[in-house]
């Protein structure tokens, strides 16, 4: 599977990508740190990826979570990571995470990216609601969530914890299947 738009593929984390994935970690480290650690340090090294991407072929393959990695058709350079995950908590839920490299932000690739993916979860991967939590202060993220008709549904009170070891309070948003 992969979806294609403008210069960019939508595909599943594959065997292949983990280079390409220590780069956008490496170079995105900063973006990264809050709101992605585990990710973060899965793919510090060469090595570190090849392990996390292994893995997370496995967990695709078993429907555990779904990881799409977002290339530049050019150069086939990461761009974007999209997780759609949780799903083994609710029955047919899924929740949407995702990051950017510094360099594509604001070209409001991540909306047209959800709206794809948010296509694929409901009619391919049997999904009936889609989640994404935000804090409220990633005013982009809840540009992404609204153009995508996702809706506020509360405020989760110290929902994460971020690295200096504040937790802070995020906005759930959630879609369902028409």
């Amino acid at each position: 599977m992969e979806i294609e738009f403008d210069n960019y593929s939508i595909a599943p984390i594959h065997h292949k990508d983990a280079w390409r994935l220590c780069d956008f970690v490496v170079s995105n480290s900063e973006r990264l740190k809050d709101y992605f650690p585990n990710t973060l340090k899965a793919n510090l090294t060469p090595t570190l990826a090849e392990l996390f991407v292994d893995q997370k072929v496995k967990e695709f393959q078993n429907n555990e979570e779904y990881l799409f990695t977002v290339k530049e058709n050019t150069n086939r350079t990461i761009i974007a990571l999209i997780y759609l995950k949780e799903l083994q908590k609710m029955p047919k839920q899924g929740e949407f995470a995702y990051c950017i490299s510094y360099r594509y932000e604001g070209r409001g690739l991540i909306t047209k990216i959800v709206s794809k993916l948010t296509n694929w979860a409901f009619t391919d991967a049997g999904l009936t609601t889609l989640q994404i939590i935000v804090h409220k202060g990633n005013i982009a993220s809840i540009k992404v969530a609204e153009k995508n008709n996702f809706v506020l549904k509360e405020t989760l009170e110290r929902e994460h914890q971020v690295s200096n070891g504040a937790w802070v309070d995020m906005e759930l948003y959630e879609r369902y299947a028409s």
